[in-house]
């Protein structure tokens, strides 16, 4: 084992056992450094991790640019790049951070996009058959609108995380961090359907997840994405989805129906409050444009 891979080996104990990340976003940490020391190495004959300067990080991050990567995809390599060093400066295997003291300029932060009620109501009323298919995705996408799950958490949710009596799922989030969160009658109807069909689409191979394929396997985080650009499309919501705006859209309604900010940060599982503020952004713009449309005094010539 080299220096590098030994360095790398133990951040990425450090993530495992003391973060507590999950193995997505180990994986995303780990092809981000394996990335920059592929540049470094072809740029240079890199060595050792330890070898690296600030000079060189900066050098790596205007490749990033000029291959086109986007300012979030920059930020989230620098961001790895210095969780790692930083981790090494404070175990002492490194006598300076050359990431210490590299930043992005922000750019301007976008609003989450999210969904109105009648696209919503588009989709599940096209999900109204009797097929297997339907009544998996009627039931998968009530549970994202009703709960502001993260694909992730949807993809690797287990029977025993429901409880029907409650109407709560114990979510499994981000860091081992558990949550409960609520869910609407609608949903658990929704969900009871579902699962009187489930063993239609084949033996169970995965540990009793909620959610199964074509084949019986789990249903992936992409085969979630999948499933939703069809489904939404055909139901004539157009434009580019994902199911993170089903998770932007719960945060949004909540706020606008009068949920406090503390409320919907416990729901949502995010660790700091901060995150969860950029939906007032959303719900500002949304009374603002109201405002504009409907006060009548806005319309008069004084």
């Amino acid at each position: 084992m080299t220096k590098t891979d030994s360095l790398l080996e133990a951040f990425i104990k450090y993530l495992k056992f003391e973060r507590n990340y999950s193995k997505l976003t180990i994986k995303a940490y780990e092809n981000d450094l394996n990335e920059a020391a592929s540049f470094w190495q072809e740029n240079g004959g890199f060595a050792d991790f330890k070898q690296v300067k600030q000079r060189d990080i900066e050098i790596f991050l205007a490749s990033l640019a000029k291959k086109g990567n986007s300012r979030s995809s920059q930020a989230r390599k620098l961001s790895s790049i210095k969780s790692f060093y930083r981790f090494l400066f404070r175990r002492e295997l490194i006598a300076q951070d050359p990431a210490s003291a590299i930043s992005l300029h922000r750019s301007k932060k976008k609003l989450p996009e999210f969904f109105y009620q009648p696209e919503i109501k588009q989709v599940f009323d096209s999900l109204n058959s009797n097929d297997k298919f339907d009544i998996r995705n009627l039931a998968l996408f009530e549970l994202f609108y009703t709960t502001g799950m993260r694909v992730s958490e949807v993809s690797q949710l287990t029977l025993k995380q429901i409880d029907f009596t409650a109407k709560v799922i114990l979510v499994h989030g981000k860091g081992n961090k558990d949550r409960l969160v609520p869910f609407t009658e609608a949903t658990s109807q929704a969900l009871a359907r579902y699962l009187t069909i489930r063993n239609q689409f084949g033996p169970d191979k995965n540990e009793n997840r909620v959610f199964l394929n074509r084949l019986g396997g789990p249903l992936t985080s992409r085969g979630i994405e999948f499933i939703m650009k069809t489904v939404f499309q055909k139901a004539g919501v157009k434009g580019q989805v994902h199911p993170h705006e089903l998770r932007h859209t719960f945060a949004t309604q909540m706020l606008n129906n009068g949920a406090d900010l503390r409320t919907v940060q416990e729901l949502l599982g995010h660790e700091s409050l901060s995150t969860t503020q950029i939906y007032t952004h959303v719900t500002m713009e949304h009374l603002q444009r109201d405002y504009q449309k409907f006060f009548p005094r806005n319309d008069r010539k004084e």
